[in-house]
């Protein structure tokens, strides 16, 4: 059977003649021409050339758009589309992008994402620190049977020269990351038998009692040394045959003897164990049943220290934080909840070497055979950080999913990263039968494609590259970090004057910038992702995959003959040869198609072959184009300056906890520890999960405007749980809705995955950290900032011409979950963000006819903040 071609679902049959055309089809003149954009803030318009297109261009107004008919609403002309309906240039405007807070400021002209290493982008995790690359070395696996062996940092850092340490440290330095001997995480190892990376030379240095003083009293340092001398494995005591004796209580102390069971667990008599012995397994260690020989019985430790009463939420929460950093998760912290006396004297912390994961899977998993050490010893996960270069987070992920021979739904990190920059983030995989060794291995291709050496003196295979690998206990979630770094540079900048500049920069710092999902949520081809995301919200899967599949002008030659073989021919085995793997989407279709032999009724059952993740971030599009759109009319009408009656705030407070990282489900679950301190969870322990509860907001009136600030503000993210603001945005927000043919009332779906409950995002958003300098360049091609991995392969340090003929803005920020930096940007440039439109002024810049060449005698002005 062949497949309906696209052109025949749309009305053209296979012959060329049209049989009722949906529109008319107006064919203009496919030469160059020149398309002005205004610019918001600009007195005349930019002009940048238009690339000449291989199929004729129509205008929305003659053909039927793909955008969501909302777009009327926006106040903007409709885009340029091709015959394919693909549209030709899709600017900020189309996605209700509009807006600016500091409109006195004078525009500043400037190219974003020049170059690849002009936008970095650095993890910061949920303990506050941002993710840099320690080493490019491969792991050492620790000494089979080695138990109980605390590795100083001589031993650990083996891999990392001394130079590349200091210059990883000097570039976190300048985000305030704490990069101390003692803070690094530079041990590729971290099994619970191997020592924390950040132990210092010493056993016991004087730094972990002077840390320790403030919250403990000197004995129970002392007992807190003891317990953690003695290592994660309880010592062996001896019982002299006394097998069956009773329990002991922990000494008033804090410590119980580790020779002693604790109370309320039975011991094994000896008829006991004769009686285990035909369970068949059960009791050998591991996971029970059959799941492998796992040798005797592990023994239980009881030892722990508890801490005097603690009154202060705030001291308790730095208690916890210490541990945290000073035994890099080893030892546990927990709120005593056995302790209910003297409560209002404060809470106890109770300390104890870290649980660990015993008994490793059977003998099914993958993973080479070099020597391991000994089985039940290994979390079941491996944490590592990943570098990736002008490649999407899913890409990256399908990569490395073929590489280490594993699903890609063993692979999750706590949120997606631009494509086009250099971004660092933890990844975590489940390892199965793999060690740190194997994975590292295999990303680099060890010894099939490299040898060990060239691995580490060479950048990574297709711009991917992981190091600094980690045993852990659990995989990383959607949401588990606390932010992102960024080191951004702004090319061939046009500015007045540089007060004018710092003016800019100032008013970000103090004022924020609107919150903005930037154009990266709406995909940078022709097709946008909001529109997908409206045809599965209205169930349209054919629509779907249609837009999903449809041709892109400028996309790869490559890309393109995979989509003509299947659209056009019908040839599903040469279309899924051609296709690149790295296009995740088309590719899952076409597989699905393939498995049904060519059969293409089952749309909903091809769409649901993509990784949810994925296909969440359509929906997710489509949340987003309207909250822009709603947004930008709230600030048009009212500024930016104050709450007005008519706005929502939470009543818990800022939105950042009911805020989603990008491409989380708004239904995802949030992570809670009952019976622990709220404002710091527990080191080393997995939490139990709750239904996730829409925060409870407050709309505001004329009596309580006064009592908030802007940026207590929220809008919501349309969904079942959230409710609109009062007044005339409400009736917009129905407007929008309405017109696309959704229920505002309703986003309950059959399919679990489109059923939408919603969630608050702040309007505006300020700044963590914020700096700025000023240099000079006259090569477009000479990096003006460097990657982790670059630095470690030993690659020449950027450096600024004092004499360069351009002016560069080199901006360093931190910005929480969810936010994005090009919207900060596009407050200082007055801009469009859009890829198509930057791509257009690097090509018009003039600093593009001066590569190779070395800059002329002109001043360096450098301004720090």
């Amino acid at each position: 059977m062949r497949p309906v071609s696209l052109r025949e679902r749309e009305g053209e049959s296979s012959d060329g003649t049209t049989e009722a055309p949906l529109s008319k089809r107006f064919k203009v003149d496919d030469t160059t021409k020149e398309l002005n954009v205004q610019g918001p803030a600009s007195d005349s318009p930019a002009t940048l050339p238009v690339a000449p297109t291989p199929t004729a261009a129509v205008t929305a107004n003659e053909k039927e758009t793909i955008l969501p008919p909302s777009h009327s609403l926006l106040g903007t002309a409709p885009p340029l589309q091709d015959e394919n309906g693909a549209i030709i240039r899709l600017m900020e405007s189309d996605v209700g992008i509009s807006e600016y807070i500091a409109k006195d400021v004078p525009k500043i002209g400037g190219i974003i994402k020049q170059r690849f290493t002009d936008f970095l982008v650095y993890e910061v995790d949920q303990d506050y620190n941002v993710v840099h690359i320690m080493s490019l070395g491969m792991p050492e696996l620790p000494a089979k049977k080695a138990k109980d062996v605390v590795k100083t940092p001589s031993e650990t850092n083996a891999d990392v020269p001394s130079g590349d340490l200091r210059e990883i440290q000097e570039g976190a330095e300048a985000f305030g990351t704490d990069t101390s001997a003692g803070a690094l995480d530079t041990t590729p190892g971290d099994s619970a038998e191997q020592a924390s990376s950040s132990v210092p030379k010493l056993p016991w240095p004087d730094l972990f009692t002077t840390r320790l003083t403030p919250f403990l009293s000197a004995e129970k340092i002392e007992e807190v040394k003891k317990m953690f001398l003695e290592g994660p494995n309880p010592p062996f005591v001896s019982d002299a045959g006394w097998a069956g004796r009773l329990a002991a209580k922990p000494s008033e102390s804090g410590v119980s003897d580790s020779s002693v069971v604790e109370e309320g667990v039975e011991s094994t008599t000896g008829d006991e164990r004769k009686k285990g012995s035909s369970k068949r397994g059960r009791d050998r260690g591991g996971r029970g049943g059959r799941g492998g020989r796992g040798g005797r019985p592990v023994r239980e430790d009881h030892r722990r220290v508890i801490s005097e009463p603690i009154a202060s939420k705030q001291t308790r929460t730095s208690f916890h934080q210490t541990l945290r950093e000073l035994f890099d998760g080893k030892l546990d912290s927990e709120t005593d909840m056995t302790d209910a006396t003297n409560v209002s004297d404060g809470s106890r912390i109770v300390i104890r070497w870290a649980r660990r994961g015993h008994g490793g899977g059977g003998g099914r998993g993958g993973g080479s055979r070099t020597e391991r050490a000994p089985r039940g010893t290994y979390p079941p996960y491996i944490h590592f950080t990943l570098q990736k270069t002008n490649r999407d987070t899913h890409d990256a992920l399908q990569y490395l999913s073929r590489a280490l021979h594993v699903s890609v739904k063993d692979l999750s990190t706590a949120g997606t990263k631009d494509k086009r920059g250099v971004t660092v983030q933890r990844v975590a995989v489940r390892r199965g039968a793999k060690t740190i060794e194997d994975v590292w291995k295999l990303a680099n291709g060890v010894p099939t494609r490299h040898g060990a050496d060239d691995a580490i003196r060479e950048r990574g295979e297709r711009g991917v590259r992981i190091a600094d690998l980690t045993y852990r206990k659990a995989a990383l979630e959607l949401g588990m970090l606390k932010g992102n770094a960024f080191v951004i540079t702004l090319r061939n900048v046009q500015v007045n004057s540089i007060e004018t500049l710092d003016q800019a920069m100032k008013s970000i710092k103090e004022h924020g910038f609107i919150n903005y999902y930037g154009m990266q949520r709406f995909g940078t081809a022709a097709i946008p992702t909001h529109s997908i995301g409206l045809a599965l919200l209205k169930s349209d899967w054919h629509l779907a995959v249609s837009l999903i599949l449809r041709p892109r002008p400028g996309e790869h030659p490559g890309v393109l003959a995979a989509r003509r073989a299947w659209l056009d021919d019908g040839d599903l085995d040469k279309a899924l040869e051609l296709l690149p793997r790295r296009v995740v989407a088309e590719r899952c279709i076409l597989e699905s198609y393939k498995k049904q032999r060519g059969e293409t009724r089952n749309a909903l059952g091809a769409l649901s072959t993509i990784p949810r993740n994925l296909r969440l971030m359509y929906v997710h599009a489509y949340q987003s184009y309207v909250w822009n759109a709603i947004v930008s009319e709230r600030i048009k009408t009212w500024g930016a300056d104050k709450p007005v009656p008519g706005d929502l705030v939470l009543e818990s407070g800022r939105a950042e906890q009911a805020e989603v990282e990008v491409g989380m489900d708004v239904g995802d679950e949030a992570n809670t520890q009952p019976g622990v301190d709220v404002e710091e969870p527990p080191t080393g322990h997995k939490t139990n999960k709750r239904p996730w509860q829409a925060p409870r907001v407050k709309t505001l009136t004329e009596e309580d405007v006064d009592k908030y600030s802007i940026f207590d503000v929220v809008m919501p993210l349309p969904g079942n749980d959230v409710a609109f603001p009062g007044g005339v945005l409400g009736e917009k927000y129905r407007e929008y809705l309405v017109m696309d043919g959704l229920d505002p009332d309703n986003f309950q779906r059959p399919q679990k995955d489109y059923t939408l409950s919603g969630s608050y995002r702040n309007i505006l958003h300020l700044p963590k950290e914020l700096s700025w300098s000023v240099l000079r360049y006259t090569d477009p091609d000479v990096p003006l900032a460097q990657s982790d991995e670059d630095q470690l392969l030993g690659y020449d340090s950027p450096t600024p011409a004092p004499d360069g003929r351009f002016l560069a803005l080199q901006i360093r920020l931190i910005l929480g979950t969810a936010a994005y930096a090009t919207m900060a940007l596009r407050e200082v440039t007055k801009t469009d963000t859009s890829s198509h439109f930057q791509s257009g002024l690097t090509q018009a810049s003039e600093d593009q006819r001066f590569k190779g060449v070395d800059g002329d005698d002109l001043p360096m002005t450098v301004t720090d903040t």
